[in-house]
Order: structure tokens, then C-alpha cells, then sequence
């Protein structure tokens, strides 16, 4: 891993240079372009650009509107309002229709540490995933925001886009080219096996390194893509250990740790741990760290969770 970057920043950027290319491309906010730097775009094509005010649902059904006219609106707000407050518009207008809108879900998670609950979204991508039609992205840093973006804008279909609003260590290789549904490994090793996106990828070769020291082997993979999950990919990696451990910075219900146990329900004898949300709200706090361990979404969190798999496994390290 090396310096850490604001995802925010890259995606902003990427979608500016994506814009010069291609005229279709528009940007929507709901009074935050600053925070999901939507501004970036306001100010290079202020024409493309449109202040929707704190009015989430109409500016999803603009956005919709946008899409069956020829344009690609790219929608901001933090993730938890415009997954829970525009969800109906969501449904019917971008799912359902299967319009070419891209959700940017900004400050998700408990990135936005400072304001509580209410600005914090951990049942985001469980909302976005039930959604026939949707594609949910979560990129682990800023690298893969900026590939990611670039593969969200030529892909034609909805899609929600989950963003970190933090600094985040690199970890995604600068050299791989970012393909929607596929899944990365990051690490290899034979003994358990670490299913992680966004924050948690890090946090998850934190742990593997800490657990080499041990002896233990542990591969790393990042599933940014969260749906469509490339279950043949999953159950490939899980069975080459027989022990899995899942980490999100979501809750455990309805999830990455969802999503892969549902890609795994036909495979006997593997054993799953969660790393994740325990089915709770967020908080305020003095810094995003505090919160991330205070959840227990820390390298030692997926350590703990390994050593737990692999005391249940078959091929436990003797």
C-alpha cells in the first residue's frame, strides 16, 4: 500500500476529463456538488451542470428524463439520501425503466464521521442490490474510483457508484484495467480467503500481513463489484481454502457478506465470518478512524475473523 487519496477528488476529476470527450455527459447535485465534488464539473461546463436543490426524488426523475433524451447524467448526493430519500424514483424511473442514470452515492458509510446517524449510510448498498437491473459498484480507493467511473460511463444501464469521502490507501494495481463484475485478487495464499471492498480491502492486507507472520496464508480479494457478483469467481477462490471471511463497511445484512454467502449456499463444508456493521446505526465522532474501530472494522477485526474460519476448518494451520 502507498499514500492515501481522496476518492472523491479522483472521481471529480475522472468525470471532467470523461465530459471533454463526450458531450452526453451531464452532472446533477442536490446542494452538496461541493462534498461530491460535482463542482469540479460546474465549473468547467457550468452548462452541463444543474443545482437541483435539496430535492433528491425530482432530481432523479430529471435525471431520467436526461437519459431517455440521449444524455448521461451522472447523479450526486451523499448515499444516504439518494438511496433512501429518492428510492421510489429509483425504483421506477431508473431500475424498472432500465435508464442510463449512474447514482453517485458520495460520503457513504461512516466517511462523513462528524454529523451521526442520519448522514451515515450503512444500508445502502443493501437498498441498491435488491433492485433488479442495478449495477453496485464499491471501489476500495482512488485508483479504482477513477477506473471505475470510466467504466460506469460507457456501460449503458443503471448503476450505483458508492464513494468514501476519507483519504484511502492505494491498493488497487495503477497497471489493471477496471471491468464492471469482475473480481480481484490482491493476494494470494491457501488458508483462508478475505472477500473485501472499499475501506476494508486495506484493512484486509493489513491482516494478511500480520497473519503471515504466523505462518497463515491469506488471499486477498477485492469485490468491488457487488452486484453483478461473479459468483464462478467467488466460489472458485473460497474453495481454494475452505475458509471465508467477508469485510464491508455496511452492515451484514444484505451486503458483500450477503452476497457471497448467496453465491456459496451450494458449497459444503466452507465456513464464513463477517466483517461489517452488526446491524446498527451510526454515530458522531472526532474522526473517521474512531468510528471504523469502535464498529470493529480494523485489520484485527478481520484477523480475529480468520482465526475464527480457520479454527473451524478442515484445513486449519497445524
Amino acid at each position: 500500500m502507498t499514500r492515501a487519496i481522496n476518492p472523491r477528488e479522483a472521481y471529480g476529476q475522472t468525470l471532467v476529463t470523461l465530459a471533454e470527450k463526450d458531450k452526453r455527459i451531464v452532472a446533477l447535485d442536490a446542494d452538496l456538488s461541493k462534498s461530491t465534488k460535482g463542482d469540479l464539473m460546474e465549473a468547467r461546463f457550468p452548462e452541463r451542470h444543474i443545482e437541483m436543490s435539496i430535492a433528491e426524488q425530482n432530481m432523479v426523475s430529471v435525471a431520467v428524463g436526461l437519459a431517455l433524451g440521449g444524455k448521461i447524467p451522472f447523479v450526486h448526493s451523499f448515499a444516504v439520501f439518494l438511496s433512501g430519500r429518492a428510492y421510489d424514483q429509483i425504483r421506477v424511473g431508473v431500475a424498472l425503466a432500465k435508464a442510463n442514470v449512474k447514482l453517485i452515492g458520495s460520503s457513504s458509510g461512516f466517511s462523513d464521521y462528524g454529523d451521526g446517524a442520519t448522514h451515515q449510510s450503512v444500508e445502502d448498498v443493501a437498498i441498491m442490490r435488491s433492485l433488479p437491473n442495478m449495477t453496485v459498484i464499491v471501489p476500495a480507493d482512488a485508483t479504482e474510483t477513477a477506473k471505475a467511473t470510466e467504466a460506469i460511463a460507457s456501460y449503458r444501464g443503471p448503476v450505483y457508484l458508492k464513494l468514501n469521502r476519507n483519504d484511502l490507501p492505494l491498493v488497487f494495481p495503477e497497471e489493471k484495467e477496471f471491468i464492471i463484475g469482475k473480481v480481484y485478487q490482491l493476494r494470494q495464499g491457501r488458508h483462508v480467503t478475505v472477500f473485501a471492498n472499499g475501506v476494508m480491502v486495506s484493512r484486509a492486507l493489513e491482516a494478511a500481513e500480520v497473519l503471515a507472520r504466523r505462518g497463515i496464508e491469506v488471499s486477498v480479494a477485492d469485490v468491488s463489484t457487488v452486484k453483478p457478483l461473479d459468483t464462478q469467481a467467488v466460489v472458485s477462490l473460497a474453495l481454494q481454502t475452505g475458509a471465508v471471511v467477508t469485510a464491508e463497511e455496511h452492515n451484514i445484512i444484505g451486503g458483500l457478506g450477503s452476497a457471497v454467502s448467496e453465491a456459496l449456499r451450494a458449497e459444503a463444508g466452507i465456513r464464513i465470518e463477517f466483517v461489517g456493521v452488526n446491524d446498527m446505526f451510526g454515530q458522531s465522532a472526532l474522526s473517521y478512524q474512531d468510528l471504523l474501530s469502535h464498529y470493529h472494522l480494523t485489520a484485527e477485526a478481520v484477523v480475529q475473523a480468520c482465526d475464527k474460519v480457520l479454527a473451524y476448518s478442515s484445513r486449519v494451520v497445524r
